[in-house]
């Protein structure tokens, strides 16, 4: 190889190192691109999992709430029973039902 050859191989190899370098550059922030989409996936992750417990909460809670009034009602209702057999055993033992 003569020089002038070797000064054509020389600036070939020089330009394929700009477009490396420039190809690399490109990498990096792709790279740097995804870990911080690999971190806002993690924390989203995380957020989920925070919600998904309060949400089981407060569905608990709901529950809850739900049954209070038929419990409520559940009472009254047998109240209003009790009263009525009670009024009626009262009456029959009263002697009202004689003729």
């Amino acid at each position: 190889m003569n020089q002038d050859e070797m000064a054509e191989k020389l600036v070939e190899v020089d330009a394929r190192s700009k477009s490396n370098k420039h190809r690399l550059d490109k990498v990096e922030e792709r790279q740097d691109n995804l870990e911080q989409l690999t971190n806002a996936f993690t924390k989203m992750e995380t957020e989920q999992s925070y919600i998904k417990e309060d949400v089981s909460e407060i569905k608990a809670d709901v529950k809850t709430l739900a049954e209070k009034p038929v419990k409520r009602w559940e009472s009254i209702v047998e109240r209003v029973i009790t009263v009525v057999v009670g009024a009626v055993v009262g009456y029959l033992f009263s002697g009202g039902w004689l003729p």
